[in-house]
């Protein structure tokens, strides 16, 4: 397959932030955070983003590739580049993530500890204040899977608070943190995660 054949969806999440899916995996079933430039030195991927005026911040998952922007070029503009960065990628070969930046992950352990400590030093007595609630369900290598609870569930500024709050403080803590997963049913009503697994 050529790299002209490769589909790549780009959806928008907010001004400054774009997911970019892509029809095959890019870094299969692992994922990485580039909080900033310079930590995108030998990872093939990201470097090629970052050179594009602009891109703040790249996380690299599965098959998808989330942007954000500090720049004022709309989407429309930036997403082409974007796009063409990801095909040249692939067509390089190259891995997208750098070994070195791989062992700088602490173990899940670790993840979980600082996490924890995160949630219950910063996060939960601010979002507290909403009668909300931010859970730890797992960690797989260095992805998070959290649940939102109380106030938080359902709340129409459920998303809002995840992006700008909670994600901000723990990848500010620990910016060796992947993806970050809200397994929240926040359409399901009163402990729908639960209640989900008793099906």
């Amino acid at each position: 397959m050529n790299q002209t054949e490769i589909r790549i969806t780009a959806t928008p999440i907010t001004d400054n932030s774009c997911r970019f899916t892509v029809d095959r995996p890019v870094y299969p079933e692992s994922s990485f955070y580039f909080g900033k430039k310079e930590k995108s030195v030998g990872s093939d991927l990201a470097s090629r983003l970052f050179a594009i005026e602009g891109v703040t911040s790249v996380l690299i998952s599965h098959d998808e590739i989330t942007v954000n922007k500090g720049a004022h070029d709309p989407w429309q503009v930036l997403g082409a580049k974007i796009g063409a960065a990801i095909r040249a990628h692939i067509a390089s070969g190259e891995p997208p993530v750098s070994d070195e930046a791989r062992r700088s992950i602490p173990s899940e352990e670790e993840i979980r500890a600082r996490v924890e400590e995160i949630l219950e030093s910063e996060i939960n007595p601010s979002v507290a204040s909403h009668g909300g609630i931010v859970h730890l369900l797992d960690v797989r290598e260095n992805n998070l899977f959290i649940q939102m609870g109380g106030g938080c569930q359902g709340c129409g500024q459920a998303k809002v608070t995840l992006k700008y709050g909670v994600e901000a403080a723990i990848r500010q803590a620990i910016p060796e943190i992947g993806a970050i997963l809200d397994v929240t049913d926040h359409a399901a009503g009163r402990n729908p995660y639960f209640a989900a697994q008793g099906h």
